[in-house]
């Protein structure tokens, strides 16, 4: 596959057609609907067409909060043993009826510690609620949609003609994809960083503070960016746009601040406890080679366990990239890369690496990073990179349209 993709780069004609073809912007907008309305199709089929069926309800949760969870909702069941917990997407459902209702009282059934803080994306979900509980749900989708969209657009301006082709890799990354068919924060966070740091390039620091600190509100990730962001203009002795960098940090403090006296015993030091360095990669590599030896030649096991695999490959694909390139560019987009990545390595094995769609989540941020230090710095050899990439995107299609069974559930 690798040496496929080596010859193809060194064929100059073939690149250009390429190029050519994934830097049209109807062309690629055109596929970006097809993709994902395909990928909403594969879950919808299974579930009854129903759009609930993204938000992932879990029974537990749904009966704590019976009150807000819509009629004729998809909820999961779980299976033996598991109460039907469901995934992330229905705290994010439940947070903004919340405040869609004026309303501060937390949802039964959830901790603060981590989800509490981010606030950004059910607050901007919030007003679709004044429609009802079904305006919730497709306020998710709408947002979900709606930012990433517009911040393709935003990376697509940023990029020179010769490099525009890259916001196509951003428009059709399968970590935004898998986020979406979760409704989970990761395109919107990425979605909001990526129009804030449009904003600070064309000086409009506001609209910059606002969007960057909404980031960082919808989930912490956003730092990587912003974070090495602050850390350039210092260095650069550009003071007063490192003032306007920090303070993207007066929403979240504000914010923090608050929980301080709704909630004592949280702080951000909690988000610690999801980390054990090198844990989850050993977990998983013991997980791999539990399923060789045992002999179970069950082929929808076996692929959902080889399914986190790619993104092993791409984690080292990253890494050999940080020791690459020009070192005198794109400093901040290096360092930014870099800390997502240890973050990955760091990231136990029961919250991130025992499951495909928790560690894939946490690439979510990888690729506008890749995309803005590919501008600084042309010498920079990504092309396995994109190509893992590809091919992760490829699997998450087939996983999502001929592996996932419908799970256990009711209609609500």
């Amino acid at each position: 596959m690798f040496r496929f993709f080596s010859k193809f780069l060194q064929n100059e004609k073939l690149k250009a057609e390429w190029i050519g073809v994934l830097g049209n912007l109807k062309l690629v907008s055109l596929l970006f609907l097809i993709l994902y309305s395909f990928s909403s199709f594969c879950v919808w089929k299974k579930y009854s067409w129903s759009p609930s069926s993204q938000i992932n309800f879990g029974k537990e949760f749904a009966e704590q909060n019976k009150e807000q969870t819509p009629p004729g909702a998809i909820v999961f069941l779980g299976e033996e043993g598991n109460l039907g917990a469901g995934y992330d997407g229905q705290i994010f459902y439940y947070y903004s009826r919340m405040l869609s209702s004026f309303s501060l009282n937390w949802p039964n059934g959830f901790e603060t510690s981590f989800r509490a803080p981010r606030i950004g994306y059910p607050l901007l979900v919030s007003p679709f609620g004044w429609l009802g509980m079904y305006g919730t749900i497709f306020g998710m989708y709408i947002l979900n949609l709606g930012i990433f969209y517009l911040s393709y657009l935003a990376i697509r301006d940023l990029l020179p003609d010769p490099k525009k082709y890259l916001s196509t890799f951003y428009l059709l990354s399968p970590f935004a994809l898998g986020s979406y068919i979760l409704l989970v924060s990761d395109t919107v966070m990425m979605g909001l960083s990526v129009l804030a740091y449009w904003a600070f390039i064309r000086k409009r620091f506001i609209s910059f503070s606002l969007l960057a600190g909404l980031a960082i509100l919808t989930k912490e990730q956003a730092i990587f960016l912003f974070f090495p962001l602050g850390l350039t203009t210092l260095f650069q002795k550009e003071f007063k746009k490192s003032i306007w960098v920090a303070s993207s940090l007066i929403l979240p403090g504000a914010w923090s601040l608050y929980l301080r006296t709704q909630f004592p015993e949280w702080t951000p030091g909690s988000l610690g406890h999801f980390f054990d360095p090198f844990g989850g990669l050993l977990g998983y590599f013991g997980e791999v080679q539990q399923a060789l030896v045992s002999g179970d030649r069950n082929l929808i096991l076996l692929i959902k366990k080889f399914s986190r695999f790619p993104l092993v490959l791409l984690l080292l694909s990253g890494t050999y990239l940080l020791f690459k390139g020009d070192g005198k560019k794109g400093l901040a987009f290096r360092l930014g890369f870099g800390i997502l990545l240890l973050t990955t390595y760091a990231g136990g094995y029961v919250l991130y690496w025992a499951t495909y769609e928790n560690v894939s989540r946490m690439f979510t941020f990888s690729l506008p990073l890749l995309i803005f230090w590919e501008k600084e710095d042309e010498s920079l050899p990504s092309g396995t990179y994109w190509a893992l990439t590809g091919i992760i995107l490829i699997s998450f299609l087939i996983k999502l349209a001929f592996v996932s069974k419908p799970l256990r559930h009711l209609v609500w």
